[in-house]
């Protein structure tokens, strides 16, 4: 093996530590925002990055093995997070619509942060 194709490993090597050390910081603070909230579209939104975190870390494990199955099931995890996605901002449009005191609530507090400059 030459000295370019180890150097080269070896930077794949510490790429992939690099992007699992990243990913988990993103995935902590995600779910912190899944937590604290504040409004039901922001868990939502959350809950979507939290499905992309997944697929980014799948990845990273498929590089750092080298068994490229999980890019599989990676795909399949994308396809089953839109469709929760979409399935989450029809949940949250019906109770818009249904006129729900709690989505009311929530609207008219946005609209008063939103007017005091929060």
């Amino acid at each position: 093996m030459s000295g370019l194709e180890q150097f080269a490993g070896e930077f794949l090597d510490v790429c992939v530590n690099i992007s699992l050390a990243l990913l988990t910081v993103a995935f902590f603070l995600t779910v912190v925002r899944i937590i604290k909230g504040p409004t039901l579209p922001d868990r939502v939104v959350a809950l979507d990055m939290l499905v992309a975190l997944g697929i980014g870390f799948i990845a990273a494990i498929g590089i750092q093995t080298d068994y490229y199955l999980y890019v599989d099931i990676a795909i399949a995890l994308g396809l089953v997070g839109f469709l929760a996605t979409v399935a989450f901002a029809r949940f949250v449009l019906n109770r818009g619509l249904a006129k729900d005191a709690t989505i009311v609530e929530e609207v008219k507090q946005s609209i008063a942060d939103r007017e005091a400059g929060r």
